[in-house]
């Protein structure tokens, strides 16, 4: 297998199994597209977590892979790689990542996908594609612009230099640093107390920010306004109402 996938009390772990480097070839990066799929369709999943092994995220994509590849190889695979990446980032769920070692390009990549992540202090994460005469092809300029800003993204593209955990967590590229042996409990834990929430509610807040990020801010305005009075139709809407007015706020218990 090249992508573990394992569920535990609404908790959905996808462990990248490639070693030693967990680089990204096609093998990985259809499982990856299945799971996505498969983790949206399944209500017994609220939550996600994708990490690597203790020493590595994913140190990038299988450069012997494509060294082979032709133009139009490439043409068809990085449509394929996107479209897979994009399955992981549209997954209507919480989703974490527990960033170890390395996470170098289609690796960073894939850490952007998530809505969080938790970093090792002797992590590390960048965008080297341009130091073999590439750029990001995985959703980095996008993604990755979107998330510290075009400058910084630039930087990062342009020099294809790695940056370390520290640095990271403060041009917003990761969202904590914990010790390394504290990575996949506190990314776990995250992804935990998430799957105890309501999860129509969880997944009208994650869509409203995405896609209000790609669109105009009345189109976006337009979209929060649909979820919020559709959310009043819900069970959920009022098992929260209803536990906030008996018991206080933050009580709730959501099925």
């Amino acid at each position: 297998m090249t992508v573990l996938f394992d569920v535990d009390e609404g908790v959905a772990t996808l462990t990248l199994d490639r070693p030693p480097m967990n680089a990204l070839n096609v093998a990985v990066q259809d499982r990856l597209h299945e799971l996505a799929d498969e983790i949206t369709r399944r209500d017994d999943v609220r939550a996600v977590v994708i990490r690597g092994s203790e020493k590595v995220f994913a140190a990038g994509a299988d450069i012997k892979e494509m060294r082979d590849m032709s133009h139009k190889d490439m043409v068809l695979r990085s449509r394929a790689l996107q479209e897979a990446f994009t399955a992981v980032a549209r997954i209507p769920k919480p989703v974490v990542a527990a960033v170890t070692g390395y996470a170098l390009g289609g690796g960073c990549e894939l850490a952007l996908c998530a809505d969080h992540r938790v970093a090792a202090e002797n992590a590390k994460l960048g965008q080297p594609e341009i130091l073999l005469g590439l750029i990001p092809g995985a959703g980095g300029t996008q993604r990755l612009a979107r998330l510290v800003g075009p400058s910084r993204a630039k930087d990062l593209i342009f020099t294809g230099r790695q940056v370390r955990a520290d640095e990271a967590l403060r041009i917003g590229l990761v969202d904590q640093v914990v010790p390394a042996e504290e990575v996949f409990a506190a990314a776990h834990a995250w992804a935990a107390r998430l799957a105890k929430g309501p999860a129509l509610a969880l997944r009208a807040a994650k869509e409203a920010v995405d896609s209000g990020l790609e669109s105009d801010i009345d189109t976006g305005l337009a979209l929060e306004r649909t979820w919020f009075a559709g959310l009043f139709a819900t069970e959920d809407r009022e098992t929260g109402m209803r536990s906030f007015v008996e018991d206080g706020p933050g009580k709730a218990h959501f099925g």
